[in-house]
């Protein structure tokens, strides 16, 4: 009777051992989309992977990604969206507005982490910073003192500054703040600044021509999409104004100067809400973060193409400067 109780109890334990070796062997890989409309795509995307791997994850071992990305070709966003919706991924990480609101559009309930947006509650994806509500949170690329800091950049940038047109998107919902700070900023700093409304590239031109016209020395871009946006360094230079931008992107693309949120810190932070919400968090129980690590970038190119030197003063105070022939890492 002792050896039918041994050798039912050893049958059990064996039972057991290969049921729980069964069940890791066929436990579920999560999946995590990435869907991102920027051009420098692969480097954030890396920057992303950086944060997981930070979170003790390993691509192909305990996570999946699964990439897509436009290169200029938006209006194929919304069914990539619904691609991995379809592939029923555990959480969707959204590279910008432009890749959020398809995925929103997308799925109610597939979680969704933004890894930037400067204006998350005017642009309807949370209810608010604090309680995102739905099934939307992430980060923020938005900073109140993200204003005075470019004009102060300006300042220091071109000699006597007084006069600076500040071109904005009436139909962007963040354009009445950033216009407000801007505004704020220009007293302090003694600057007239000249509000001037673009919602089309051919709007961009005319406000340029008519910064010229007005005596502007400088050009403030407020947030606007990237479509509109890259016109603005081509125009700047035919009419010889220095502009500063809000996204080193643009400065990457001829723009003479950027000061804003780090793009690929806020895409390795966005890892952070995939961990979580992958252990259980609910979406609209994680706050929106704010940036912060900040970039100042340089287009020593675009600076020749206006006659422009950029003073060693503001040089060294640069996270990176880009020569003629490409970016360099200060």
């Amino acid at each position: 009777m002792k050896t039918k109780i041994t050798v039912l109890t050893l049958c059990a334990m064996l039972f057991a051992l290969c049921s729980s070796a069964a069940a890791q062997q066929t436990k579920k890989v999560p999946r995590v989309g990435w869907l991102t409309a920027s051009g420098a795509s692969g480097q954030r995307l890396e920057a992303f992977r950086q944060g997981l791997r930070d979170h003790g994850y390993t691509e192909g071992k305990n996570i999946l990604i699964e990439s897509r990305f436009v290169e200029g070709k938006f209006d194929r966003l919304p069914a990539l969206a619904a691609e991995l919706v379809r592939l029923n991924v555990e959480v969707i990480v959204s590279g910008g507005s432009l890749a959020t609101r398809p995925s929103k559009e997308a799925t109610t309930t597939i979680p969704i982490v933004m890894t930037q947006d400067n204006d998350p509650v005017g642009d309807g994806f949370v209810a608010s910073l604090a309680r995102p509500g739905g099934n939307i949170t992430g980060l923020s690329s938005y900073s109140a003192e993200l204003a005075g800091k470019r004009l102060e950049i300006l300042k220091e940038t071109v000699p006597k500054l007084s006069r600076v047109a500040v071109l904005g998107l009436s139909t962007n919902p963040s354009n009445p703040q950033g216009l407000k700070d801007t505004e704020v900023a220009a007293r302090a700093l003694n600057v007239k600044i000249q509000y001037l409304d673009s919602r089309t590239p051919k709007d961009l031109e005319t406000a340029l021509l008519t910064a010229s016209k007005g005596r502007a020395e400088a050009v403030l871009v407020l947030n606007m999409p990237g479509a509109v946006a890259r016109v603005i360094p081509e125009l700047a230079v035919k009419h010889r104004l220095p502009a500063i931008y809000y996204n080193e992107t643009i400065v990457d693309n001829d723009g003479l100067m950027s000061y804003g949120a780090s793009i690929l810190d806020l895409d390795r932070r966005a890892a952070t809400y995939v961990d979580k919400i992958l252990k259980g968090a609910k979406p609209a129980e994680l706050p929106v973060e704010q940036p912060k690590k900040f970039e100042f970038i340089i287009n020593l190119k675009a600076a020749n193409q206006i006659g422009l030197t950029i003073p060693p003063n503001v040089l060294a105070r640069a996270d990176r400067v880009i020569k003629e022939s490409a970016g360099i890492n200060r």
